[in-house]
């Protein structure tokens, strides 16, 4: 059992009451995530920058065509779940719109959206191994708060644990609210987070042009 847990178990036992918003906690789980994201996205270039696409130009040019659109849709998508989870994450067990489909819709759509900053390389190689490194990733910050959420929130949440799926949506699952309230500061901090995506795509094409004008040697192609 890990510390958050064992005290929460300690103020069940005795009867006191357990503040959901533990700030420190849920700012450990947000900083790892972000550390996470960033740490592969710094790995991955250090390698792409001697890397080049094995296909020709069209291909090329369609590859990164579809991580654009995998950009966008990672992007609205991140916003999409800001407008339903607010800061109410820890606060209460919010089960409609993309929650009612996947309980880690952010983690989802990031995971789309660093996919498409992979085929930002024309390569479907490294497209699905941008895709598997953040899922993977996420998957264990995931694991992580569902346990504290789990103790935090109760036999509400284990419930929605068992009937919703961690990450792969299931549409067949959706309802929705016919109001929603959300905080705009933190829906301007998701897009502000989503452009970071956006960004790596001038970063890829100006080592592409380092590759053709011969500064940076390719040492290795994907396909």
């Amino acid at each position: 059992m890990f510390p958050d847990e064992r005290r929460l178990d300690r103020g069940r036992r005795s009867g006191g009451t357990v503040n959901p918003e533990n700030p420190k906690t849920l700012s450990r789980f947000q900083t790892v995530r972000k550390q996470v994201l960033a740490l592969l996205i710094v790995l991955a270039f250090a390698v792409l920058v001697f890397g080049g696409s094995a296909h020709d130009e069209l291909t090329h040019e369609h590859i990164e065509t579809l991580g654009l659109a995998l950009i966008m849709v990672g992007i609205g998508g991140r916003l999409w779940a800001t407008l339903y989870i607010g800061g109410r994450k820890s606060a209460e067990v919010v089960s409609t719109g993309p929650y009612s489909i996947t309980r880690n819709p952010l983690y989802l759509f990031s995971t789309i959206a660093a996919a498409g900053v992979g085929a930002q390389t024309g390569s479907y190689v490294i497209t699905v191994v941008f895709m598997v490194l953040c899922a993977a990733a996420f998957h264990l910050v995931a694991l992580r708060e569902e346990r504290y959420l789990s103790a935090t929130l109760g036999d509400e949440y284990r419930a929605y644990l068992h009937r919703v799926p961690r990450f792969l949506p299931n549409p067949l699952l959706y309802r929705d609210d016919p109001e929603v309230t959300f905080q705009t500061g933190r829906l301007r901090a998701t897009l502000l987070d989503g452009l970071v995506f956006l960004a790596a795509i001038p970063v890829l094409e100006a080592m592409e042009t380092a590759q053709e004008m011969g500064w940076v040697p390719v040492l290795f192609a994907f396909h």
